[in-house]
Order: structure tokens, then sequence, then C-alpha cells
């Protein structure tokens, strides 16, 4: 599947999936019913395509705080029910689960709010603005018996797992050195983009730098023990009152432990070339070994399309794509997104199975703690706390 017929029947199906039509693995006869904070963007890619061909999901409702706007969404992606506010989007007893794609700052407030009123969460990362929130939020699921899921959906994919494979396998010996990039040319966000408002918790480390932080420390199988260096790229806000908050680029090295250094950049606004020519965005991951190398382009959507190149110091070069797992017992398919995987791992963990793989809560407050820590290395300090004060004593004044 990675010749050219492959690479177009795969994107086609991506964004035609077929409609499930059997039950994989022992499915209830009521789907999940899944509910969408806000008619975001990312919804059609991370939930609403996945949940076509999983027999096991629905996505029954969506609301937004302008009904016109919920309701031209709800039509566009065949969603059967509107709501006119979260509030009662997150109290419909026909909705089991939330899908919370707000802004950052809001990730906190509607979350917390959600799992009150019963539902499961999947969250869009970084999970919050602090790792206060965050850890308030687990704390709040676990007392429920409900599922929270931070949504670094490429850590579910094949080609992710055969990476750390390789590494875990020993074939290269030990890792020496990671390094993770993100970068997108300027022109891809606007200089109103909510990415850039402070008050939303914006900046690059929150966005793509959560990913880069956290294949680090996947690829690695360790948190960072120190910072060495940060440097960073001030956004010129629109507001006076973000002046020196927000950064546009951001770049960090890091100690780990065993002798282990890393280095991440994540940068929103890549400069032009010769300032009129647009860069390619960069979305690259390399892994240094004491017996060689690995290099993964595209390790964050890897399911459009990806290279794993493996360079041993005494051996052939050899490339590899990776779209489903060799394991018969295990599902997907070629044309499966990243998110196809995640979602398939929600659902099993809501209906009690045993998921292929999971972000644990350990996971997501360890990754938000080394942002915060970059963060105020970097001067920047730690993005602002919600105004909300959940009634619960799980989040500490």
């Amino acid at each position: 599947m990675s010749s050219a017929v492959g690479f177009v029947s795969r994107v086609y199906k991506i964004y035609n999936p077929p409609k499930a039509v059997s039950a994989t693995q022992g499915g209830s006869a009521r789907p999940l019913r899944f509910g969408i904070l806000g008619a975001a963007q990312i919804a059609p890619a991370a939930l609403i395509r996945p949940a076509v061909s999983h027999l096991e999901v629905e996505v029954y409702a969506v609301a937004a705080r302008d009904r016109n706007k919920a309701q031209a969404f709800a039509r566009k992606h065949g969603i059967p029910k509107v709501h006119g506010s979260y509030e009662e989007l997150i109290a419909d007893p026909d909705v089991d689960a939330i899908y919370n794609p707000l802004p950052n700052m809001l990730h906190f407030e509607w979350t917390m709010k959600a799992l009150e009123a019963g539902k499961h969460v999947l969250l869009e990362k970084p999970a919050a603005d602090t790792v206060e929130e965050t850890k308030a939020m687990f704390e709040l699921a676990e007392k429920k018996g409900l599922v929270l899921l931070e949504a670094f959906h490429y850590r579910f994919h094949p080609a992710t797992q055969r990476v750390k494979a390789i590494l875990d396998g020993g074939e290269l010996g030990k890792v020496k050195h990671i390094k993770t990039v993100m970068t997108v040319p300027r022109a891809m966000f606007s200089a109103a983009d909510i990415r850039f408002d402070y008050g939303l918790g914006g900046g690059a480390m929150m966005d793509m730098g959560c990913y880069t932080m956290n294949a680090i420390r996947y690829f690695s199988s360790s948190n960072p023990i120190s910072i060495l260096d940060v440097s960073h790229r001030a956004f010129q806000s629109l507001k006076a009152s973000d002046t020196g908050k927000v950064d546009e680029e951001i770049t960090a090295s890091f100690s780990l432990p065993n002798d282990v250094t890393a280095k991440l950049t994540s940068d929103l606004r890549s400069p032009n070339v010769l300032g009129i020519i647009p860069r390619l965005p960069e979305l690259d991951a390399t892994i240094e070994c004491e017996g060689g190398k690995i290099e993964v382009y595209n390790f964050v959507l890897p399911s459009l399309y990806h290279t794993i190149t493996v360079t041993p110091r005494n051996g052939r070069v050899r490339r590899e794509k990776v779209y489903t797992f060799k394991e018969g017992s295990l599902k997907g398919e070629p044309w499966w997104e990243t998110y196809r995987y995640q979602l398939e791992a929600f659902v099993d963990k809501v209906k009690g199975r045993v998921p292929q793989a999971w972000i644990t809560k350990e996971d997501t407050l360890a990754n938000m703690e080394w942002i915060e820590k970059v963060y105020t290395e970097a001067g920047l300090g730690v993005r602002p706390k919600s105004a909300y004060v959940h009634r619960s004593s799980y989040l500490v004044a």
C-alpha cells in the first residue's frame, strides 16, 4: 500500500470512509453517543469521519454559543441534534460522551462540567492551561468512574508504535539524542488566530509544542531531568496586554536519564525564505542511537503519508511505511486515520475492553508539567488559570 495507487486509495477512504456494517468486537445495541462542544474545525477529522466506520459510535449532538452556527454545522455533517448552549448539551441524557475541542482556556471548565454530569470526555490537547487543572480533571474522572483521554492521536497509529518497537527492541542500541520539529509557514495562521491569544492559553509550546514534548517523552520512555536551554521568538500581539507573553516559536533542549539529550522546536509562523517564499511544513522526529538512527517524516499525521528511515551504523539503510498492525488480532485498516485508531481505543476503554494503546493520567500530567517548566524557563510564565471554580474540593485554590 506504499505505492501511488495505495496512496490514492488510502486518502480517498480517509475522506470518504465506508460506513460500518457490523460490530468488530462485541458491540452493544446502542452506540456510544457523542456530543461536540463547539463547531470546531478539527471535529470532522478528529471525530465525525472516524465515527462513520465505527458501529459503536454515533455523533449525536453539537452545541455552539451561536445556535445558527451549530445548526449549519449539524446540517453539513449529518448530526441529528442541536443545542444552543454547552450547558444544554452536557445536560442531555442521551449524550454519553463529550468531545471537547474548545480553546485551551475552556478545557478545564467544560471538562469538569461534563464529568460532573456523568459524561466520558475525549479532550483535545493540551489537556488544560495548568498542571493543577489537569490533575483536578483526572481526579474527578476517577471519582466518577469515567473515561478521560487527552487526544494525542498520533500515539495510536501503527507507524508511531513501529518506531517505538524498533527502539525498544534494541536493534540500534541505546537512545542518545532525540530531536522533534513541528513548523508551519507564516501564512498558515492569521495574527488574529486564537493560538496567539494569551488569555485563551495561546503559544507555540501549548500548540504544536505539546506534540514535540510528548514525542520526546514517548520515544525515550522517560521524562526530562532538566532544561538545558530555551529560546523563543515573541509574537507581535494585536493585544497590548499580551505583549511579550506569547511565543510564536520556541526551542528547548533537555537532559534525560541515562545521558540522553533532546531538543524540540515548535514554530507557528516560520519566516519566509528570502522574505517571500513560504517554507514547507516540518513534522519530523529524529532519534539518534548508539548503533544508528531513525528518522520519521510526518510523525504526527502518519495516516496520510510518512516515512520511517532506519540507518544502522553498520548495515543497510531501510525505509518503512506502516499503516496497519501486523498482528491479525489487532484492528485497523490502511485508511484508518490516527483519529480512527484513537476512537477505537476510547470506545474500548468505555466498553470495559483493553485498548491497544492508551494515554494515561500520569503521561498527561508529565507532559503538562514540562510545558509549564519550559514556559517558566523562557520567562514567559505559565498560561493563565481558568477563572472557573468547580464546586468540588479537587481544585486547590
